[in-house]
């Protein structure tokens, strides 16, 4: 594959699982020659149109694994966008709560408490949990 048509696939990937709106913020820093222009089109032609647009997984079961990933890694902020890509991609609340359930007997207690706070804050964001309260806020940190 060409390298724009590539990174033509890659956005296309990205406008998929983040929203059109998404894809085009994206393309424009692409195609900037701002401050880290090159690490976007590097995770367009890569991340997205290499690795998400693989076609040998469905988007859902790239979802649960990256989330996973996200959380063993404690990286807070992209798992918040990847919780977002999750639920575009199908993922029910049940089914990310059930990521935490089996995260705990390989990543511990604690990773999985940060992850808890994460998806209740996005959950809380997307109007699908206006209920749960995180630890911090029951007075547990």
């Amino acid at each position: 594959m060409e390298s724009q048509e590539k990174l033509e696939y890659g956005l296309k990937v990205y406008g998929k699982i983040m929203g059109e709106d998404k894809a085009e913020v994206m393309r424009a820093q692409a195609e900037s020659k701002g401050f880290a222009s090159r690490l976007t089109g590097m995770a367009l032609n890569y991340a997205f149109a290499d690795v998400w647009g693989d076609g040998g997984l469905e988007l859902k079961q790239r979802s649960l694994v990256t989330i996973a990933i996200l959380i063993a890694t404690r990286q807070t902020l992209e798992l918040k966008n990847h919780i977002r890509i999750g639920v575009r991609n199908g993922l029910t609340v049940r089914e990310l709560e059930q990521v935490l359930y089996q995260c705990v007997p390989y990543l511990g207690f604690p990773a999985a408490a940060t992850a808890t706070t994460v998806m209740i804050e996005v959950l809380r964001e997307l109007g699908l949990d206006l209920e749960s309260k995180t630890a911090e806020e029951r007075g547990l940190l």
